[in-house]
């Protein structure tokens, strides 16, 4: 059994706060010109020490596709620099075997005085392409980034997003045997972020060994064999994609503050205070079946007479994607409100979602005027139940969010010796 590309053994970087220098030539550098400045930190002040890693271990094998997954400040990109020999450990260690190459900082390397056609050539070289392998992989280069038309003006008149996509452009047509990714995926409009996730797909499914960083659990999901789930510096879940992901926004998970309103206008005017899952008889439920009938209240107060209110509820899944809207002013049904507290509420029948841990949105609008608005307002736990009335629950993993009422039917489908001449 051939070894493990990368091993990652007791890793730990500690960090100490208001100091310059980490072990990194650019931060060094800072750190001498502070000196020379005479702006170093107070002698007498005891250091505040920041542990960034603290005894992260993990093994690699070749051509895996590792997610690296954690809420901001949990050590990820922490542990790409020192993968990438950008920072020193403080302890432990790690072994690679194979060319490396980072997308780490995409458009580190550009000069602004110099033209598009010129910073491909020499971010090419910084990032440890040959001049043969950039010559040959130019015109594919600038066709990915789609900035033809201003390949020969300076990058300073670029927008910033046209100097990103040409600097993801030529990170994503190295070929190392290992490609080191950090939430690249978020360059560019719409469609180059497509383009991009496409890009890394087919590196994934090339069998390069990558590691990747994204705050997207869909792409993680979509391109990553296993997954490893950082937090606060230490390794908190390893293993399955998807139950690294599960315990990811588990842990992420935010429902209704107990101490205040769940949502808040800008201007104070208008709070939601509630937002309840309740069965026919009025009682609150923990979670819905799927194929049941249920209803969500909310109660909001509002100062001022408001006219022409509407509220709506988008579904979304446990990777952030809608799966459905509620909205009262498509049903129909706007009000008008007067001062004071009202409860309003919405019958969803026969939900047709599948069993998953999906987030409530919520907004609410005076005509098309949005007055607040509340990204993960209350959550929304559907468990399995007889959705079709057979007594047969979709099996793990039926992929999909949503059930749809069906029926079937089987003939037998007559030959030609039977049919009529």
């Amino acid at each position: 059994m051939r070894p493990p590309i990368i091993r990652v053994e007791e890793l730990s970087k500690r960090f100490t706060l208001g100091e310059t220098r980490s072990g990194n030539l650019r931060e060094s550098l800072v750190g001498a010109a502070a000196a020379l400045l005479g702006r170093t930190r107070r002698q007498h002040a005891a250091p505040d020490e920041l542990w960034a890693l603290r005894d992260v271990s993990f093994e690699v094998a070749e051509g895996e596709v590792l997610g690296i997954i954690g809420a901001n400040g949990a050590g990820k990109s922490t542990l790409l620099r020192i993968l990438s020999r950008i920072t020193t450990p403080t302890g432990g260690r790690a072994e690679i075997r194979g060319r490396v190459a980072s997308l780490l900082e995409v458009g580190t390397g550009f000069h602004p005085e110099l033209t598009g056609r010129e910073n491909v050539r020499l971010n090419g070289a910084i990032l440890g392409m040959g001049r043969r392998e950039i010559a040959q992989r130019f015109d594919e280069i600038v066709d990915f980034a789609g900035i033809e038309a201003f390949l020969d003006t300076p990058v300073k008149r670029y927008s910033s997003g046209m100097r990103m996509r040409l600097a993801f452009a030529v990170a994503a047509h190295l070929e190392p045997e290992i490609l080191i990714i950090d939430e690249v995926l978020a360059v560019g409009d719409v469609a180059f972020q497509q383009r991009c996730l496409g890009k890394m797909s087919e590196v994934a499914h090339s069998g390069r060994t990558v590691l990747f960083v994204s705050h997207n659990m869909a792409a993680v999901e979509g391109l990553c064999d296993r997954a490893l789930l950082l937090d606060r510096g230490q390794v908190a879940a390893r293993g399955d994609v998807r139950s690294v992901i599960a315990e990811y926004l588990a842990r992420a998970a935010v429902g209704p503050t107990p101490d205040g309103p769940i949502a808040r206008s800008a201007d104070g005017g208008l709070e939601v205070t509630t937002i309840e899952l309740v069965d026919r008889d009025d009682l609150p439920l923990g979670a819905v079946q799927s194929g049941r009938s249920f209803s969500l209240r909310l109660d909001l107060a509002c100062a001022a007479p408001l006219r022409r209110i509407g509220i709506q509820l988008a579904v979304n899944d446990a990777l952030g994607a809608r799966v459905a809207v509620l909205s009262s002013a498509v049903a129909g049904a706007e009000s008008d409100l007067q001062p004071g507290t009202h409860r309003v509420q919405c019958l969803v029948r026969e939900l047709p979602l599948v069993p998953g841990a999906y987030t409530l949105e919520l907004k609410v609008l005076a005509g098309s005027e949005c007055l607040l608005f509340e990204r993960r307002a209350a959550p929304l736990l559907v468990e399995g139940g007889d959705f079709f009335g057979t007594g047969r629950l979709p099996p793990e993993g039926w992929g999909g969010r949503c059930l749809l009422h069906q029926s079937w039917s089987i003939e037998s489908a007559k030959s030609d010796a039977e049919s009529p001449a």
